[in-house]
């Protein structure tokens, strides 16, 4: 098969331009009126009555021709006579005349005879005398007909968004349905033999993974305005891609797909396109996206997102988004950008325009510049990591001509929703089950798993509050320690594999999985290896090269012990409270310390301190096994 190559890359302006030009418009629709709020009017409302439709009382009193109290005051009351009473639903059946006056409430009918209303507060009765003590002017407490709303006006025209006011005057209006801009429905593809949707059975041996961009990309639309319509998930078959995507051009306004758009030769959805529809754009100099396209098919617009759900979701903001809000009616979103300076440098020399996700952090009053500043730090695991999606809060876009931003630079970031709020704790370090238990006890946090060598890089960069790590750790990091624990670490072993301990690891044919070596378990097994190989005389990058997979390492702290459990090894480093959970046999090589430590400025941070007195409080750790000795700030500075 051919392999497709990007030469020309469009630039992102006339990326826009063209999906822009694309006919997404669905027309109009009408809707109950109970349905109607927060949708878009089509077309213009004319009032078809007046509104009121006749002359009300607009409150409790008594009607009155308005010459009758002219006389009237506090020390000298004019006395009229009662004539009857009007109250709100009932009709006029009685006139006002010289001299009298009629009882009427709020909303009810003006009587006839009658130009103005005497509020009850301004009255006093005697017998069938009703002595009034204020005088009024014609049209006083009266609301005419038409006053609201007369027969014939503009009441809302085409493009007001329906809130809950609108929707009580269309009420007053006696519509019971509206003619609405109808939503885009926009069907979802998402390509590739390796997708299975989420509930389904997963063989991850065979490189299975769930579909993410199918229900991500559609709540992005919803979010947009849009309609969203899943079809299966095609795979890399050429005439099976063609037949779902022309099924979804016939039913939908837009047709998204995701993958398979790339320059690798099993990426053939560009083909359906040219050979079926109007390919009109294939690359665009952004990052991430570059294999973005743009197209008609079967009279659908269509649009084909990257693969990886980072770039799919950042895609679809950035450029498609706009087009489906402007489909339906719907204005652009609150401006949504807060300024900030960057926590640390960060590189790019690719000549794209990169829209780098990053996550913000207040670093508190004694590092603010000003009382709003924040710093800004990126989150890119890379597209294919669906972590991102949820650790960043917006976007930063980096100029192609820009090859680096500097530690302090300001920038300007994109939020990825005016509600955005940076976390009261942002963490990085160790992962731990008692960490993510007492990280619930804390509002909104944030912890970044990256290991503990890691978490301490970051804390002496300034980038985080405080960082998390477990075991012998360097002393070069300034930092309060305001939390620790212990944890009972060790091997999770498979049973009969005859792993009894540490020495067995070497002794035996085994096959080990490791922690990467960013992890404090790894550390602290480096360092037990190390005094085994001091007993036997050894070197220890000797002993552990005996090991089968020792020097590879998996990041997550239930990635060995699972390993071990599916029977794809003899034994795995791994913490009690994990092999316990899992059933997995344990063998025990010690308790590691496990400590948190704030930057200094940043220790009376109020979720710094929340996360101090859920460790002193004790509860997250009962029931977890191989947990003891909590403490919180022993002021211990390092």
């Amino acid at each position: 098969m051919e392999r497709k190559e990007f030469r020309d890359l469009a630039p992102p302006e006339r990326a826009r331009e063209v999906i822009a030009g694309l006919d997404l418009s669905p027309g109009t629709e009408r809707v109950p009126l109970v349905d109607a709020r927060e949708r878009v009017l089509g077309e213009r409302v004319d009032a078809g009555l007046d509104v009121p439709g006749f002359d009300r009382a607009s409150v409790d009193g008594y009607a009155v021709r308005a010459e009758d109290t002219f006389d009237a005051g506090e020390a000298s009351p004019v006395s009229l006579t009662h004539l009857g009473a009007v109250h709100a639903g009932e009709p006029a059946d009685v006139a006002v005349e010289p001299g009298g006056c009629v009882e009427v409430s709020t909303g009810s009918v003006l009587p006839p005879g009658a130009d103005a209303v005497v509020m009850v507060e301004d009255t006093e009765t005697a017998g069938e005398a009703v002595l009034v003590r204020d005088r009024v002017a014609p049209g006083d407490r009266v609301m005419f007909a038409g006053a609201d709303v007369a027969a014939g006006d503009r009441a809302l025209g085409p493009g007001t968004t329906l809130t809950s006011r609108e929707v009580g005057l269309l009420s007053a209006l006696g519509l019971d349905e509206v003619p609405v801009r109808a939503r885009p429905t926009v069907g979802i593809v998402s390509t590739g033999d390796e997708l299975v949707r989420p509930g389904e059975a997963l063989d991850s041996a065979r490189g299975e993974i769930y579909d993410v961009n199918s229900y991500s990309v559609a709540a992005a639309v919803e979010e947009a305005g849009g309609v969203p319509r899943l079809y299966p998930h095609a795979g890399d078959d050429y005439d099976e891609m063609e037949r779902l995507l022309r099924e979804a051009a016939v039913e939908c306004d837009l047709v998204l797909s995701s993958g398979s758009t790339s320059a690798s030769a099993v990426d053939v959805i560009y083909r359906v396109i040219e050979d079926g529809g109007d390919l009109l754009l294939h690359g665009v100099a952004v990052k991430p996206g570059k294999p973005m396209l743009v197209g008609r098919l079967g009279g659908s617009a269509y649009v084909g997102l990257p693969g990886y759900p980072v770039s799919a979701l950042t895609i679809f903001r950035t450029f498609v988004a706009p087009a489906v809000r402007e489909a339906a009616g719907l204005p652009e979103p609150r401006t949504a950008t807060v300024e900030g300076r960057m926590a640390v440098r960060e590189r790019y020399a690719e000549g794209r325009l990169r829209l780098m996700p990053v996550g913000l952090v207040d670093p508190g009053p004694d590092e603010r510049s000003a009382p709003d500043d924040l710093l800004v730090y990126p989150v890119d695991k890379g597209s294919g990591a669906t972590t991102s999606l949820v650790e960043a809060d917006g976007v930063v876009e980096m100029d192609p001509d820009t090859e680096y931003l500097d530690r302090g630079e300001r920038v300007s970031v994109r939020l990825f929703s005016p509600d955005v709020r940076p976390p009261t704790l942002l963490l990085a370090g160790e992962d731990d089950p008692a960490l993510s238990r007492l990280l619930d006890r804390v509002e909104r946090p944030r912890h970044l798993p990256v290991g503990s060598r890691e978490g301490l890089r970051r804390l002496r960069e300034g980038a985080v509050d405080a960082a998390v790590v477990a075991g012998p750790t360097e002393r070069s990091v300034e930092s309060v320690a305001v939390a620790s624990w212990r944890r009972e670490w060790g091997l999770a072993v498979a049973e009969g594999a005859g792993v009894d301990g540490l020495a067995d690891l070497v002794d035996r044919d085994c096959r080990f999985v490791n922690r990467t070596g960013a992890s404090g378990l790894r550390t602290s097994l480096d360092d037990a290896m190390g005094e085994l190989a001091v007993d036997r005389g050894a070197d220890r990058r000797a002993l552990t090269a005996d090991v089968d997979g020792y020097g590879a390492g998996v990041r997550a702290h239930e990635s060995p012990v699972r390993a071990v459990a599916r029977g794809d090894a003899d034994a795995g480093l791994a913490l009690r409270a994990t092999a316990d959970r899992l059933d997995c046999p344990f063998v025990s090589l010690g308790a590691q310390p496990v400590r948190v430590l704030a930057a200094p400025a940043r220790a009376a941070k109020p979720g710094v301190q929340t996360l101090a007195a859920a460790v002193a409080g004790g509860a997250a750790f009962d029931g977890l096994s191989g947990y003891d000795e909590a403490s919180s700030a022993n002021d211990e500075t390092r």
